[in-house]
């Protein structure tokens, strides 16, 4: 397939972009690892425009950052980093939670069709198409409170965690637990349940916590990361 007929620069850029993130946030690409521009181009057979553009934008958000005529590195993040994260996210999410919960006309079918996605990904055992879905249910949930600021910081934050352990045994379990969660959740903001919401949201986010905190741990103490120089097949 030539370059004209494939996606625009836009979509690809996009789909790097999820692929790369996903890569990083679950710990696939630990510490230190190196993300080429041309390589990634040449392995994906596309100009090298998109792939910069989605590099830079990952750049922006913290996860990786340029170094001069090599590429760019997976930034190693701290504990206290982590801690921030999940402070920061519960104090936005819960709020967001109970903004919806309290709207008297809400619309949550976008919601719930996300946590159709979240519960087909985690029957597949694809943590990849998880991490996609997950972060998307959130996004249209979010996106409810019709706070377009709250929404993109929401989002800033969740972007930046890294969701290291995701894979493990302990990871796993607590992707199917999230599941009914996310249903629940939804439930509840239908029926306007500010309180039951605000417990759920805080226990929704905050059980990931020992599972990244253990998994950070261990990856910090394996800084040998791999070169990261290629990726999934995109889809075309």
């Amino acid at each position: 397939m030539s370059i004209l007929e494939r996606p625009s620069d836009g979509n690809l850029r996009q789909q790097v972009l999820q692929q790369v993130r996903s890569e990083i946030i679950s710990g696939a690409s630990g510490p230190g690892a190196m993300y080429s521009v041309p390589s990634l181009a040449a392995a994906l057979g596309v100009s090298t425009t998109p792939v910069r553009e989605a590099l830079l934008e990952l750049a922006r958000s913290g996860l990786i950052e340029p170094l001069r005529n090599r590429g760019f590195k997976v930034v190693t993040p701290t504990l206290a980093q982590l801690r921030d994260l999940f402070d920061m996210r519960e104090l936005l999410e819960v709020h967001a939670a109970e903004t919806v919960a309290l709207k008297r006309k809400k619309d949550l079918a976008r919601a719930r069709a996300m946590a159709d996605e979240v519960a087909r990904a985690v029957e597949a055992g694809d943590v990849a198409d998880y991490l996609e879905a997950d972060r998307r249910f959130h996004q249209a949930f979010v996106e409810a409170t019709d706070n377009e600021l709250l929404t993109e910081s929401v989002m800033a934050f969740r972007d930046k965690m890294r969701l290291y352990g995701i894979s493990s045994d302990q990871g796993l379990e607590r992707q199917r637990e999230s599941v009914a969660e996310h249903y629940r959740i939804l439930d509840l903001a239908d029926v306007g349940d500010a309180a039951g919401l605000r417990t759920l949201m805080r226990h929704h986010i905050r059980s990931w916590e020992p599972i990244f905190t253990e998994a950070l741990l261990a990856a910090s103490r394996n800084d040998s990361a791999p070169v990261a120089n290629g990726l999934r097949g995109l889809r075309q």
